[in-house]
């Protein structure tokens, strides 16, 4: 249900009587105290959720995930990362099935990884604080269970690699100046270790791998998700050689590693065409062997077991993973095949220490993720942990189905659907679109308890498109929306509506759009282009106008937003930012909004949300804002996620008034 201007009192209160539930003006009920409210979120226009609705959201909210982080260097099992209180942190694991021995006991998030060849299990953690994403990186020594700084607490740090060794490791820092991230050198063990390596000024250089014999390393310079170089990086000269393309075009680089022999590189480009495809590099003569382009994918990840040679990498074909193995035969020449998986998507592929396993995150689409491990003689599939969902029935778990939708030029548009049970031409359901962000990051069929809450007990429908400028349906596509194509990504959104209005059961005068980052801007930009087609947005942590978030943006992210979406300072870039900036035509918003963001976001800051929330207020519409005051780009920690997504789900049942 829309409003529009001008209205009346008694219109006005019908309005709040209906959406909000309430009896009272909403001046009284911004003073009602909600339990679920953590004590830093702060609200505006939101109602108290009732206690039924969070109790039944809250077993879905109460699914569990497992990550793969690494095994063991001793061989005494797999470190994982999970959840059990507030916030995701480290766990060890000694055995398929075993029990999680929790390591790590912050209130923030927490990343890290097992020191090669460090048979004390010795690990490097990473954790930032609030969301701010200055990540620091410590030295955990569990025999004395001592956690020691090793960066400087204040500046964004990340680890790069760490030598075969352990010895020693490079870390990108933006210290210096808080924009140029500079690499330098360190013990994995010591404090004020850091000594400078490669001074970096007005670009993003990172290493990806370290020789065997510990000379060199292989560094990329990312420029965009469609351009990077490679370079080759000499630790006692400190002298750095770029690595030569097959081709003179701009070209994207994945994965890069060396070789068991040291004197080549595996590496994952789209030089040769439209996918990025693996090959052997000649380190010496520049020359390219290549060994997945009969794949039409892009290969996704890679890993290497230096003393047999064996390379393992998987390539997205359309969302999935599929795993395949290359082997060195006598002559030097190798052979591939594909290992067996069942349908899901895999992440953090990794040899285990014999050379025999090789550990990685399964996610798949009706269930939540788990740690497994894969014999490579003999194909066997173990599954070392078994996460939870909530006391749920596992067998009401729906999954996804691709679609395509035709778009303003022809162009079909990948989306994957998931249909409620119920949904009929008799009974007709709601629909949510939801949009990713980055831009160029991909949709994939991920489980998730918050979206079969909707299709079980909401009946909503949700429709998930890769609009264009996703990853993962090649270059041409990726770059689709570039800079002043931009506009042509939210008319894709059109298509998705388009096609809602042709399927029997779905009900087209009740949908919704949700995303996040830029996938908010999507959201936003949907409700310019398309508030007659659309009831209700849920933008988080999104773009409202990219001048101003180009301008506020953290300045280390600066340089790489620009490349991506246009440079704000050009006056042809301003001409299309005007136009395309949603907080600039918050007057044709007439669906109803809700904003959520952290206020310590350094990618997209807290004032886009101030802005377009206000500017949509100003309209008398309706808008619901969910504020955190210990939160970044995205909610981290469990009870503010966990208010955010009973709030999201209470703001579609209002809008797309579902009884």
């Amino acid at each position: 249900m829309m409003l529009s201007l001008p209205i009346n009192r008694k219109q006005v209160c019908f309005r709040l009587l209906t959406v909000l539930g309430m009896v009272v003006a909403s001046s009284l009920l911004a003073a009602e105290a909600d339990p679920l409210k953590p004590p830093a979120i702060e609200t505006q226009d939101v109602p108290t959720i009732p206690p039924e609705f969070a109790a039944r959201l809250n077993q879905y909210q109460n699914t569990r995930a497992a990550g793969f982080a690494g095994w063991d260097p001793a061989g005494k099992g797999m470190l994982v990362r999970t959840r059990f209180g507030n916030s995701l942190q480290l766990h060890r694991v000694y055995e398929p099935g075993g029990r999680r021995e929790q390591i790590t006991f912050q209130a923030e998030p927490v990343d890290g990884q097992f020191i090669p060849q460090a048979t004390d299990g010795a690990i490097l953690l990473t954790r930032s604080a609030g969301g701010s994403e200055n990540d620091q990186i410590y030295f955990f020594d569990p025999a004395r269970f001592q956690t020691t700084l090793l960066t400087d607490g204040q500046s964004r740090n990340r680890i790069d690699v760490v030598r075969d060794d352990g010895l020693k490791m490079v870390i990108g820092s933006n210290q210096r100046n808080g924009r140029d991230t500079d690499l330098y050198l360190a013990d994995p063990r010591r404090p004020d270790s850091m000594q400078m390596l490669m001074q970096v000024s007005g670009e993003f250089w990172f290493a990806s791998d370290w020789s065997p014999d510990g000379k060199k390393l292989l560094l990329v310079r990312y420029v965009s998700a469609n351009e990077a170089y490679a370079a080759i990086f000499d630790l006692e000269t400190r002298q750095r050689t770029d690595l030569p393309l097959p081709t003179k075009e701009k070209a994207a680089i994945g994965a890069l590693a060396f070789a068991s022999d040291g004197k080549s590189a595996w590496i994952a480009t789209d030089a040769r065409g439209e996918f990025k495809q693996l090959a052997r590099l000649d380190l010496a003569t520049g020359e390219y062997e290549w060994h997945s382009d009969d794949i039409p994918w892009d290969v996704s990840g890679l890993d290497v077991e230096k003393h047999s040679g064996r390379v393992a990498f998987t390539v997205n074909a359309s969302g999935a993973s599929r795993l395949f193995l290359l082997e060195p035969d006598l002559a030097g020449k190798f052979v591939r095949r594909e290992l067996p998986l069942p349908h899901g998507i895999i992440a953090s592929l990794e040899f285990s220490p014999d050379g025999k396993q090789l550990g990685f995150t399964l996610s798949r689409p009706d269930a939540p993720a788990d740690a497994y491990s894969l014999e490579l003689d003999g194909n066997k599939l173990t599954r070392w942990t078994h996460s939870e969902v909530g006391g749920l029935d596992p067998a009401s778990f729906l999954t996804a189905e691709p679609i395509e939708a035709k778009s303003f030029d022809g162009r079909m548009i990948p989306a994957w659907y998931y249909q409620p049970r119920k949904a009929s031409p008799d009974t007709k359901a709601p629909v949510l679109i939801q949009i990713h962000g980055g831009p160029e990051s991909q949709a994939q069929p991920y489980f998730s308890g918050t979206t079969q809450f909707y299709l079980n007990e909401l009946g909503i429908a949700v429709l998930v498109p890769n609009v264009r400028g996703s990853s993962g349906y090649g270059k041409t596509y990726l770059k689709l929306d570039n800079a002043e194509l931009r506009a042509d990504s939210v008319k894709d959104i059109g298509a998705m509506l388009d096609w809602i209005e042709k399927q029997p059961e779905l009900d087209s005068s009740r949908v919704a759009v949700s995303g996040g980052s830029y996938g908010g801007f999507m959201v936003l930009a949907s409700l310019v282009e398309y508030g007659d087609r659309i009831k209700a947005g849920i933008d988080n942590v999104g773009i409202a106008n990219f001048t101003t978030f180009l301008q506020n943006t953290a300045p280390y992210r600066v340089d790489l937003r620009r490349a991506e979406y246009g440079d704000e300072r050009d006056t042809k870039m301003q001409a299309v930012f005007a136009q395309i900036s949603p907080a600039n035509h918050a007057d044709k918003i007439v669906s109803d909004l809700l904003v959520a963001h952290g206020k310590n976001d350094p990618r997209v800051p807290f004032s886009e949300a101030e802005q377009i929330a206000a500017k949509v207020r100003e309209q008398g519409r309706i808008v619901w804002t969910v504020f955190a005051g210990n939160e970044g780009h995205g909610f981290g920690k469990k009870d503010n996620a966990d208010y955010l997504r009973a709030v999201e789900a209470y703001f579609l049942k209002q809008s797309l008034e579902i009884p």
